[in-house]
Formats: structure tokens, sequence, C-alpha cells
């Protein structure tokens, strides 16, 4: 892409309202014993679990735009809903209360009503006024249900004198109170960021591949890709979802990214890579597989994987190398994008599991 559209773009998106509170750039570091185990791919990884806000990840460089965007048109609150476990959610709570709104959190759960731990834990201690609700196990609540139940609650949150900015699980479509697609551009940054991190190493990358599950990180790394390093293939690896409709919901989210930022680039249907052979279960499933990953990742590299998200990627990453997916010479970047609060959660069922 011509280097005066590259600017255009970054210009344009620093027009748009946003709160830099994260110590960004993350770290892009080389996983030399990863690498030399497998024997396939060089293998980096980008640590967006260390964006410096509370616990780090991805939802908080999405949230640096939203929050400003919230704040901007007047709310005094913020309502999203997500998983018991949702890092998101704390990222909410923990932004909102930071520059002056009300967090309120629809949270969903499976079996039986969850104890105040890892993240419903730090959800309380960042002030946020919850709501639990009772969903299908292994599945993610859908939007259509999360809405109509926000939307009953809408007169009793007016009668307290707040008027909350409604934000989707991830900050991914354009949705209730956001109109464009946030949480995409932030991470159309964030391919900015490690692109130029990699040209400061000399080096560029062949894949990304990431944990997807609402679908705007890998919309966003999918644009960025795009924009700035044609070649680069984004590989998102589903924690939740079944490939065929995913895909269609990244693209949902490209198209508003791109009516958004005016651009006219032409996303063909082999661009938008989403893998869903490593559900292990659905979503907040474990299987013994997930155990072993994340006490592989914390030996051998010092990183700690959760659960529910970048574990399950990393099962994938694994796995695509030892079925030579990559070739042996190919750089191979990793989005690491957080969610550690939740190893804590699930201690007892993931030790369970060890084989």
């Amino acid at each position: 892409m011509k280097e005066d559209l590259k600017a255009e773009v970054l210009r344009k998106i620093d027009t748009w309202p946003r709160f830099r509170f994260l110590h960004l750039p993350t770290p892009v570091k080389f996983l030399a014993n990863l690498t030399e185990k497998y024997k396939g791919p060089e293998i980096y990884i980008k640590r967006d679990d260390l964006t410096g806000w509370g616990f780090g990840g991805n939802k908080s460089r999405k949230l640096e735009f939203i929050v400003a965007d919230a704040i901007k048109k007047g709310h005094n609150s913020l309502f999203t809903w997500g998983s018991v476990q949702s890092n998101w959610c704390f990222q909410c709570a923990l932004t909102s209360s930071r520059f002056g709104l009300k967090p309120l959190l629809l949270l969903f759960y499976q079996d039986k009503r969850p104890e105040d731990e890892g993240n419903i834990l730090l959800d309380r201690l960042a002030g946020a006024e919850i709501y639990f609700y009772e969903a299908p196990a292994g599945k993610v609540v859908t939007r259509d249900l999360a809405s109509s139940l926000i939307e009953k609650m809408l007169p009793e949150l007016k009668a307290k004198n707040l008027n909350p900015y409604i934000v989707s699980v991830g900050g991914s479509m354009p949705f209730g109170s956001m109109e464009a697609p946030l949480g995409a551009i932030s991470y159309l940054l964030a391919f900015h960021e490690a692109w130029e991190q990699a040209k400061n190493l000399g080096i560029s990358f062949h894949y990304v591949v990431h944990a997807t599950g609402s679908g705007a990180t890998q919309a966003g790394l999918l644009l960025g890709a795009r924009i700035f390093s044609p070649q680069t293939k984004i590989i998102g690896l589903s924690v939740s979802d079944e490939k065929t409709s995913f895909s269609q919901e990244v693209r949902t989210i490209v198209e508003a990214a791109l009516k958004a930022l005016s651009l006219e680039i032409k996303i063909e249907a082999e661009d938008i890579i989403v893998l869903d052979d490593y559900l292990e279960g659905g979503y907040g499933v474990f299987s013994p597989r997930v155990t072993k990953v994340i006490k592989e990742l914390l030996q051998r590299e010092g990183v700690v994987l959760d659960p529910v998200y970048t574990a399950k990627a990393m099962i994938g990453l694994i796995d695509l190398i030892e079925r030579r997916y990559f070739k042996e010479k190919d750089r191979v970047l990793f989005f690491h994008t957080g969610g550690t609060p939740a190893l804590f959660a699930y201690g007892k069922k993931i030790l369970s599991l060890e084989s």
C-alpha cells in the first residue's frame, strides 16, 4: 500500500478521542526454547498481557478509545456483558472507574453462581455493579440475549440517574452506544506497533497467530496487515465458535472498520483465516492439553497463559507447527492477548486435568 495512504490512516485514527494510559509498545520477544523444541519456524511473542493496566491484556487497548467515546458523548456509566471470568468485563470496570464512569456488568454463569475469585474479585474491587444470569455451558452468550436483558434493566438504571454507554462484549461490533468498531481500530494500531518493532529487529513476520473470541482483535490485525504488511497472514484460533459463522463475524467487523476509516480495501474470503480445531470442548471448557501447555510455557519461557483464550491458541500454534503448516524458515508472531486473572479462578480444575 502507498506510503501516503498508510500515513493518512494513522492520521485519521489520531483524530478520534483516546485516553492514552497504557504502557506501549508492549514487548516482542523471541521464544528460543520453544523454537528449539519444535524445530519449526522461529516463534516470537507479542506481550499484550503487559499493557500495564490492571493485569494487562488486549481489552485495555480497545478501552483507550471506548471510554473516551463514552465520556465525549456525556455518559456517566458503562454497561457491558461477558462470562463470569471475563477479562473484558474487568478491564471495563477498571477503566470506567478510573475515568469517573460507573461500571455495570452483566455476567453469565454456568451451573451455579460463582465465588468472588479471579476476575469477579477484581470486578468488585474496581467498583462494578454486577448482575448475574445463567447461560448454557460451553457457549458464548449471543448479543441478542444480552441486549434484551440490558434493555429491560434500563428503566431501573434511569431511576438511579444512570445514563449507561452500552458496548458489546469485547468492544467488537458497532452496537448500542458505540457507533464504530473501536476495538478493531485499536488492533489495527497494535499491528502497526508490532510491524515497527519487527522493522527495528531487522525482520518481518510471515504469520500472526492469536486467540479469537469476539472478532475485534482479528479484524484489526487483519486490516493492519493489509495496510502495512500484505505478505503477513493472520490466523485466528477460535475459542468458542465454529469457523464458518465466526469468519462472517470477523468480515462484518472488518467492513465496519473500513467504512469508519473511509478505506476501499477488498478483503477476500481466504484472507480471513479462522481455525476451530482447538475449542477443547467449548468456551470456558478445558482439557488436559490446556493444563499441559500452560505448564510448558511457564516452565520453558516464563510466560503465563490463561486457560480460556491463550492456552487454546498456543495448543493450536504447536499443533500447526507439528503438522508442518509453516515452513522451517518462517517467522511466526504469537499475540499474547492476556487474561491472567482467570487462571486463578480455574486453578483446581486446571490441576485436576494434569496427565
